[in-house]
């Protein structure tokens, strides 16, 4: 097919966001009558979850301790919920098991979780807690745990599988996905700060709406857009600051141990929640019982038969080179620079096993090939959804993107005219206005 001149809208990034975004406008225009085809295409350098996308690990949860990110994510759950056979979704539940420093924030998720509606579970305690938990697992024996905050709804998906089905999904619908073209230039034309047009490497298409879900690379795209590198923020104690970088990186870090998934199940032979814990217990190695850390640490893990074997995570690290000179590309395991660490791999199989007696002598089981990749978030550390020069609309996820494919359907709506109430709190102005999402106790950048 030859390359488009022109689409009414233009979607940079075949990820998450972009597909679902595609998906929804596809969905509202034929609720209206109106035709598809030829007038949405996406763009992506590469191919089809090509980026933060194609590494994700797949959870979907609510665990958030700011209201605004509960109520956009409980919408994501419902839209991963809405199919999911064919978003090869698992809704197996997820699991915040935390100390004592974080109780009190996690007490305040769940009273707020029960006001929207979200079912959940909350256990304070450390004899309860452990009960709780050893009626899961009857080999669970993390220390210092004084709070499980058990989500009902949420689990996990198989993110390649997810994405080449969605893409799927809005081909038959009649979205191009036209991969291989990178972005060049966004041009502007009659004296208007809207964009007209986009150059890249395959030839310019015209547009009349603009929308940016680039994940990490979303940096370059708010360059080229003009926007400021670093901006003021007023904080929630109502002290200014200038100068401060727009974007920063952190190094995700994942990995897979690999043993049978099988091993990874509920005593019941079930599908567990998918595990998260934040513990200040003293952390010990299991190859050798040298002490790890004396400090706050936290992991996710869950059994996955799409990545053979237990897969999780543990807290980023920020990445200290100058955010203009972050190399992003090649991304993810191919990034000779921005992989998860030999550390990192002791850390979290050590971490396995101070949770569940089974992972105790396993670390030659760690998969050794490389994994991870960087995340790009914001000054805040929350996602950015927002439009710019009248037409064009970006989508920061602040490396929250995954569990959020309802953003994109908010997105088209909002294209289409509909302002999003869900969308609000996540407005450019929040940092100069203070409107700032408050902070919880976790060692995530994110919760």
């Amino acid at each position: 097919m030859a390359f488009p001149q022109h689409v009414d809208f233009l979607i940079i990034g075949a990820g998450i966001h972009g597909i679902s975004t595609a998906w929804k406008l596809a969905e509202r225009l034929e609720e209206r009558g109106e035709a598809v085809e030829g007038r949405i295409a996406i763009l992506d350098k590469s191919g089809i979850a090509a980026g933060a996308s194609g590494i994700a690990c797949g959870v979907v949860r609510n665990n958030y301790f700011q209201p605004a990110m509960r109520r956009l994510m409980a919408h994501s759950v419902d839209v991963w919920e809405s199919d999911p056979e064919g978003l090869s979704y698992h809704p197996v539940g997820y699991m915040q098991i935390s100390c004592e420093a974080m109780r009190e924030d996690i007490a305040q998720i769940f009273s707020e979780q029960r006001e929207i509606g979200y079912e959940s579970v909350f256990i304070e305690g450390q004899n309860a807690s452990t009960k709780y938990m050893r009626g899961i697992f009857g080999d669970w024996q993390a220390q210092n745990i004084t709070s499980v905050l058990h989500e009902k709804r949420g689990g996990f998906s198989n993110q390649t599988k997810t994405m080449y089905a969605m893409a799927d999904k809005v081909e038959k619908l009649g979205v191009r996905i036209l991969t291989g073209v990178t972005v060049k230039e966004l041009i502007s034309e009659n004296g208007s700060s809207a964009i007209s047009a986009v150059q890249t490497d395959k030839g310019r298409i015209g547009c009349e709406q603009l929308i940016i879900g680039a994940g990490p690379w979303v940096r370059d795209f708010w360059d080229m857009l003009g926007l400021p590198g670093q901006i003021t923020v007023k904080d929630l104690n109502g002290d200014v600051h200038e100068g401060v970088d727009m974007w920063r990186y952190w190094q995700l870090e994942e990995g897979v141990l690999q043993i049978d998934p099988e091993l990874g199940k509920a005593d019941d032979g079930s599908l567990p929640p998918v595990i998260h814990v934040d513990t200040d217990a003293p952390l010990h190695s299991t190859v050798d019982g040298s002490l790890i850390t004396d400090e706050m640490w936290g992991i996710y893990y869950k059994p996955d038969w799409h990545f053979g074997g237990i897969q999780g995570g543990a807290s980023p690290y920020k990445v200290d080179t100058p955010v203009n000179e972050v190399q992003i590309d090649p991304y993810g395991p191919s990034s000779p620079e921005f992989v998860a660490s030999d550390e990192f791999a002791h850390m979290w199989v050590s971490a396995l096993a101070h949770c569940q007696k089974r992972y105790e002598g396993t670390m030659p089981k760690y998969h050794r090939e490389a994994s991870g990749g960087i995340g790009c978030f914001t000054a805040d550390s929350f996602p950015v959804f927002d439009r710019f020069h009248d037409n064009a609309t970006v989508i920061a996820d602040s490396n929250h993107g995954w569990k959020m494919i309802g953003v994109g359907h908010l997105i088209a709506d909002e294209v289409l005219g509909e302002p999003q109430k869900l969308l609000e709190p996540f407005r450019f102005d929040r940092f100069e206005k203070g409107e700032l999402h408050p902070v919880s106790n976790s060692p995530y950048p994110w919760s």
